[in-house]
Formats: C-alpha cells, sequence, structure tokens
C-alpha cells in the first residue's frame, strides 16, 4: 500500500512489532465498543461528532459552542488509542501529541469545509482537501521533523479500512468476491507484464523491472519491500519504486474522480474503476470517497456514496492487495531457479511474506463478519431504520476522521522533490503500466462487470 509514512525521528528506537495489528485493535475495539453500547441502549454517536451542514459560519460556531465537550472527547480518544498504540511500538508519546493536535485541528477546520453546502460545487470534498493542503504546507514551508510521530497516515487509514469492513456486508463480499478476484487478477497480470517487459527493455535489471511491476499491479510500499526482499533487488530499487508509485496515485486523486464526473459514471463503476486503476488504498479512498460524495448532489450520477467505496474496497483490498503474497512467491522461485546471473536469493520466505501481508485486511473482513451477524435476523428497513442509527453510522463517521487524519498526513510527507529523483526510465516504465492499468480498468469496470458495479449491493 502506497503511504509516505515519515521513519522515527532523530533518538527514537521503533521496537519490533507490527502497526497493521494495532490499526486492527482500534478498528475492531470501536466496532465492538459501539455494538455493546446499542445493546445497552446507549450509542457510540455522541463521540461520533461531526461538524453540521451549514451556510453561513454561524450555524459552525453554535455548533461548537454546543458540542465542544463532544469534540475534546473524541480528542482524547484518538489521542489516546493512536498515541498507546505508537508508544507500543516505541514512539515517544510527547511527540506524538505535539503533532496530532494541529493534525486534529486541521482536520477540524477540512471537515467544516467540506460540509458548506457549496461545497460540491467548488470541488471542496474533505479528503482532496485534506491532501492538497498538505501537499502545500509540506512543499512550502515544509513540516518539523518533530512532527513525524504524529503523521502515521498509513496507520490511520488502515484504521479507516477496518472501520470500513463494518458498513460493507459479508453477504456483499460473498457475491462480489469473484468478480473483484477475477477482475483484480487480469488487471494485476497485464499491469505487471507491461511494466516488466518495457522496464527490461529500456535495460533496467529483472530483478529492478518485478519491484516496479508489482509496484505498479498491486500496491506500492507493501509490494515494493516485500517483491525486492523475495527477487533480492536493492534497497534502492524498493524507493524508486515506491516513488513513482506515490507520484501516480496523488496525481490519480485528482485524475479519476474528475474523469468519472465527466462521464457521470454511477457510483459503483466509478469506485471499481478507482479500485482498479488507483495504486494506493489511501489515495483510492480519497477518490472513491471524493465522487461517492457527489451522489444525489450532481445530476445524471447515479447510486449511493456508499457504492463507491464498497467497490473500491472490493477491487483493491480484497482483489489486488492480496496478490503481494502470489507475486512474493511466483518471482522467488523464478529468480532463484533462473536469475543465476545476478546475485542468487534463498528459498521463498514464507514468514516474510506472511509479515508484508496486509493484516488490515483481516480486520475488514472481521468487522464485516461481526456486524453481519448482528444484524442477520434483520430486514432491509429495520436494518436502515435501527442499525444504522444506532451503531453503523457511528463507526461510518469515525471512519471518515481516521480517513482525514490519513489524508492530511500523506500530503505532509510528500516532497515532489524527492520524488523528482526517480529517474526517468523507471517512471518511463511505470508510466506505460498506468496507462494500459487506467484503460483496461476503466472497460472491465464500466463494459465488461459495468451492470455488476452499477447494481452493487441492490
Amino acid at each position: 500500500m502506497a503511504d509516505t509514512a515519515p521513519s522515527p525521528s532523530p533518538g527514537q528506537i521503533v521496537r519490533p512489532g507490527n502497526e497493521d495489528w494495532w490499526a486492527v485493535g482500534i478498528g475492531l475495539g470501536i466496532v465492538i465498543a459501539a455494538l455493546v453500547l446499542s445493546h445497552l441502549g446507549l450509542s457510540l454517536r455522541w463521540l461520533a461528532v461531526l461538524p453540521p451542514r451549514w451556510k453561513s459560519l454561524g450555524e459552525v460556531t453554535a455548533d461548537l459552542a454546543t458540542n465542544y465537550p463532544r469534540y475534546l472527547a473524541q480528542f482524547v480518544f484518538w489521542a489516546a488509542v493512536f498515541g498507546g498504540a505508537l508508544s507500543a511500538l516505541g514512539y515517544r508519546l510527547r511527540d506524538f501529541l505535539v503533532a496530532f493536535v494541529p493534525l486534529y485541528l486541521a482536520a477540524y477546520v477540512i471537515f467544516v469545509l467540506g460540509q458548506w453546502d457549496k461545497a460540491v460545487a467548488y470541488n471542496l470534498e474533505p479528503p482532496l482537501v485534506a491532501l492538497f493542503l498538505g501537499l502545500l504546507v509540506a512543499n512550502t514551508v515544509g513540516v518539523p521533523a518533530r512532527f513525524a510521530a504524529g503523521l502515521r497516515g498509513e496507520m490511520y487509514v488502515k484504521v479507516g479500512i477496518v472501520l470500513l469492513g463494518a458498513t460493507v456486508p459479508l453477504t456483499l463480499i460473498v457475491l462480489a468476491g469473484p468478480v473483484a478476484v477475477g477482475q483484480a487478477a487480469v488487471v494485476s497480470i497485464v499491469t505487471f507484464a507491461v511494466i516488466y517487459f518495457i522496464a527490461v527493455r529500456l535495460g533496467l535489471d529483472r530483478r529492478f523491472a518485478a519491484t516496479l511491476g508489482v509496484g505498479g499491479a498491486v500496491c506500492g510500499v507493501s509490494a515494493a519491500i516485500a517483491i525486492a526482499g523475495a527477487v533480492g533487488a536493492r534497497r534502492e530499487n524498493a524507493s524508486v519504486t515506491i516513488s513513482a508509485v506515490v507520484l501516480w496515485a496523488i496525481v490519480m486523486i485528482f485524475v479519476l474522480p474528475l474523469v468519472s464526473r465527466g462521464l457521470l459514471l454511477p457510483t459503483g463503476v466509478a469506485g471499481a474503476w478507482i479500485g482498479t486503476s488507483e495504486f494506493a488504498d489511501a489515495a483510492g479512498i480519497a477518490a472513491a470517497q471524493a465522487y461517492g460524495g457527489l451522489a444525489g448532489k450532481v445530476p445524471g450520477i447515479t447510486g449511493t456514496a456508499d457504492q463507491a467505496l464498497q467497490a473500491f474496497t472490493l477491487m483493491k483490498v480484497l482483489g489486488r492487495d492480496v496478490w503481494i503474497g502470489i507475486w512474493a512467491v511466483a518471482l522467488a522461485v523464478v529468480a532463484t531457479t533462473r536469475w543465476r546471473d545476478q546475485p542468487g536469493t534463498g528459498a521463498p520466505d514464507v514468514s516474510e511474506i506472511w509479515r508484508r501481508f496486509p493484516k488490515f485486511v483481516i480486520g475488514f473482513l472481521a468487522a464485516s463478519a461481526i456486524v453481519s451477524v448482528v444484524t442477520a435476523g434483520l430486514t432491509l428497513t429495520a436494518y436502515n431504520k435501527v442499525a444504522i442509527p444506532a451503531f453503523v453510522g457511528p463507526i461510518k463517521d469515525m471512519r471518515t476522521w481516521a480517513f482525514i487524519f490519513c489524508f492530511f498526513s500523506i500530503g505532509l510527507t510528500t516532497r515532489f522533490d524527492q520524488l523528482a529523483r526517480a529517474g526517468s526510465k523507471p517512471l518511463l516504465a511505470f508510466s506505460a503500466g498506468v496507462a494500459v492499468n487506467v484503460v483496461l480498468g476503466y472497460v472491465l469496470s464500466a463494459y465488461v462487470f459495468g451492470s455488476y458495479w452499477q447494481h452493487l449491493g441492490g
């Protein structure tokens, strides 16, 4: 998954641990807490406070005057759970809080801007605004190094994905799974082949070409690190791949929703296309959420906001991300048995593949299963009338906060001067894969499986 999560600040020693499992624990903890509170006749809604829809700033200030204890409690909650997890991973709690206080305040302002009644007309969707403002700050005034501990975009998005599972019924995953996996398989294989063969023709090392190929075919950071290790590529090969992924992921955040809007794609179709064509979970969620927000507001765009996120998640998280393990094993075998003219690698390391496997996928499925079991006896009418207000709605709102933390963090930790160091040949090969990926993803999402994605969950 492409993310520009910063390295520890000088003097910090990160203990061995897996950020994924902490994200799964936080996400499932919120889901279980919401269900328990609902069972007791209470609700997570008080903590899951959001800025109101507004036409004048007076409405915003009135809400803040009334609900400031809720916002303060929410801040304390997020600071406690994220701070506790990062402390366990070796980050200083003080350093985290120094960054998280302004991060939360900025997220609130971004959220308020997105709730403006004219936000859609000016494309001021919170995910895109968060990313743009973060990029602007990072590439002008810069971000102090001491903020690194709080700008954990990857952890925030993993928590958000686990929470997303609570809003995607298990029955939908079972029904859509084969379509998502099949579409993802076609795109993953074709994209890898295009990038790999062009990179080799340009004279790049085969191990480097393989790392680039899987970075584009699956998801950037995790894939680049896992495949570089599996085939014995140089460390800088993974860094260049990550740079190319980040560059294109950022471009696609803005391009895919814009083109989808121009084509008036149904939200489910657009979500599937974004899931097929984006190169990072966080970036894709930003794009899918931004486009889903247009449903019911822009004439001609049919579907719901949930359909965009659901289609994206099924395609990217369940369809493409799981290919990390497949590519790692297959390419490790090829590198060991066929690429003997270069430094050899050992046998495929299953434990390393498991270590790199995105554990938040497990959390996503677990959250979906838990909510599906709890609501199994409800009719659709009862689900909408009882389950959504009681616990699904608050979980969705907490998810939105986590996503905004993520998008702003990614923007604040992305420097264009670092991306420029990738070089022309790797970027050219990767860009060729992007072109094929986007076109193929559109054909599959809009035509081959168009009817399915358009009526997703219907």
